[in-house]
Parts: structure tokens; sequence; C-alpha cells
């Protein structure tokens, strides 16, 4: 079969098989009392559904099952993936100690390292290929998966936002995996999952009527780690170490802007805040929908530089850091992390209330 029939018959199986398992998906979680209720720290004021990710699980394993890819280490990343969703089924129903629930992203890395599948070259800016020894391998590798898993755990804040952040950046790892060197099989990873991302969104995006809960969101980002390692870390020779936190960028640095936050504030690491980006635009004015098209624009953008980064020359590449640069300091002063919360940049482009006072008393 041609290649290209494969791919939009996948896209369109697991976008099909996710979208409709969410109506039984649904009836379990009311009959299994896996329901998220609003609190303080929640934006939602009805009682919803969670566990939504077993439908987005069950589109990606529907198109895998079509697709049928032959790929290295295929089995430990299904075995793992086991793992990640079973790990997220008991948060959503019993809310486990965060330790356990660690322990299971632990036992999912564990799977992949044992099977050899690790980071053991990376091509650093201005220094070139470093060999990592094995210990420093399997460090780095668990890490990472631990790291972009908790990411996208930690930005599912708001309706669609985790599935439609993780869709534009896999969007972005398929592209490039394309694009610089083909791999196919990086590229069903991809459209399996961005099928089962844009099935569950028809549910999930504002107003949402169910979530995906950490069944979802762990498994996301367990995938999205996984695949940035296959396809990014292994495949894009050029700045290998960049281009997958570039394309993930906004998981990975609100995540890392938290924990400098907190640390600068004197609070517990683990203590859950409402300073993530997306409360700050929420906080800001915008609407629900609009704050996470704005977060999908930030990713996309990201998604594109990552992709100019990877393909033009050395010159233009400084320019694109510049850029970037800039992006994420602007970043930062959305999250509180810089000058103790002011904004030096945002202040450029907003008015002081007084100022606007000012214009009143003019007018």
């Amino acid at each position: 079969m041609n290649i290209t029939v494969e791919i939009i018959v996948a896209l369109l199986l697991s976008m099909a098989v996710s979208y409709a398992l969410v109506f039984p998906v649904m009836k379990l979680a009311v009959k299994w009392k896996m329901m998220d209720y609003p609190e303080l720290r929640k934006i939602h004021k009805e009682i919803t559904p969670r566990m939504g990710g077993l439908a987005i699980f069950g589109g990606a394993a529907a198109g895998m099952l079509w697709i049928r890819p032959d790929m290295p280490y295929i089995t430990p990343i299904i075995i793992g993936a086991f793992i990640i969703v079973l790990t997220g089924l008991f948060d959503d129903r019993y809310q486990i100690r965060p330790i356990f629930k660690l322990g299971g992203q632990v036992a999912a890395a564990a799977v992949l390292i044992f099977s050899g599948l690790k980071v053991d070259v990376l091509s650093i800016p201005f220094i070139g290929m470093v060999s990592l020894s094995d210990p420093i391998s399997i460090i780095f590798t668990f890490l990472w998966i631990i790291g972009i898993t908790n990411a996208i755990n930690l930005i599912d804040g708001l309706d669609g936002l985790a599935a439609g952040v993780s869709t534009i950046s896999l969007i972005s790892i398929a592209v490039m995996a394309l694009a610089i060197e083909p791999q196919i099989s990086i590229v069903y990873l991809c459209i399996v999952l961005i099928g089962s991302n844009i099935g569950f969104l028809f549910h999930n995006f504002n107003p949402a009527s169910i979530y995906m809960g950490d069944t979802g969101s762990l498994f996301l980002g367990y995938s999205m780690a996984v695949i940035s390692m296959v396809g990014l870390f292994k495949n894009v020779t050029l700045f290998s170490f960049v281009i997958p936190i570039i394309v993930l960028a906004v998981p990975v640095f609100d995540t890392l802007f938290s924990i400098l936050r907190r640390m600068i504030n004197k609070q517990k690491i683990m203590m859950p805040d409402n300073k993530h980006i997306h409360y700050q635009i929420l906080a800001a004015g915008f609407s629900h929908r609009a704050t996470v098209l704005i977060i999908y624009a930030f990713s996309a953008l990201f998604g594109l530089l990552a992709l100019l980064f990877s393909l033009t020359s050395f010159g233009i590449s400084l320019i694109i850091t510049f850029v970037l640069l800039f992006l994420l300091h602007l970043f930062a002063e959305m999250t509180g992390v810089v000058y103790r919360g002011k904004r030096p940049i945002i202040g450029l482009f907003s008015k002081t209330e007084r100022e606007k006072n000012k214009d009143k008393d003019e007018a």
C-alpha cells in the first residue's frame, strides 16, 4: 500500500476510534467514580469525568495495529506505555501518592533503558558530538523520560491544552522526521498519536465534556519523551541536544520555571500553585478558549523555530537563537520568575493603571 494512503488511513482510524471510545469511557468514569470535582485551584465549575486518556490510548493502539511499524524497541515501548497507562488509571481512581506515581514512571523508563533504548550521544552547539558514558547515559535518559512525562502532566490545566500542545509538537517532529532524515516509523508513531489526540479534542476542547486525567497526560508525556528520543536525539545530527527542547519548549520551560519560582519563593518544589503560564494568561483577562489558543500559537512558533534551527545555516541559527532567548525571557516574565514578578518587557506593551487613569482624565 502507498505510504501516503497508509498514513491517512492510520490518522483517520486513530481519530475515529479515539472519538468513539470517549462515550463508553465516560460511562465507566461515572460508574467507577473517576470524576474531577471543582476545587479552589481548578478552573472548571462542573463535575466532569476524567480517565479520557484511555480513549487516546485506544485510538493510538488501533492506529498501531493497522500500521504495525517495523522499528527497533517497539516491544519495550509498548510495555512501557501499558505501565504508564496503568499508573495513570490508578491515580485517576485512587489519587495515589506522588512517590507511587513516580515509581510507575521509573518502571516504564527502566523497561526502555534495559532494552537498550537510551540517549548515548549528544550534539551540542559550539562543542560538537559528545559521547555519554553508560552511567551518564542512563541518568540522562531517566531524567528525560520522567521530566517530559511530568511536563505534559503539569500543563494539563485547561480544556484541550495538553492534547493540543502535544499535537502541535508531534506535527513538528513528524515534519522533521520527513524533511531532515526520513524516518517513516517515527512519522507513523506521530500520526497515530495526532489522530487520537484530535479525536479526543472533539470532546475535550472548551467546554470539555471529559478530561484526559493522569491516564492521558502521563501517556502523552511518555509518548512524547520516547518519540523525541528516537526521532530527534537519534536522527537529527545537528544540534540534537537543542531540537527536542525547542519542540517541547512550552511544557519544558513551564515546568522549569515553576521549579525556579518555587525555589525563589522558598516554597516546596512539589507544591502546586496557580502561576503556570495558562493561569497567568487567564489572569491577564483572556477567555478560557483564547488562553488555550495563545499557548497553541506559542507551541506552533517554537515548533517552526525548531524546524528552521535544524535546516538553516549557522548564521541564521544564531539569529533564531536570539529570537528563542527573547521568547523564553517573555515566557519567564509571564510565569513570574524574573524580577520578583515584575515584567519589564511585557510592561513595554501594556499601560500601567496610572497611565490608563491619566488617559481617562485627559479624555
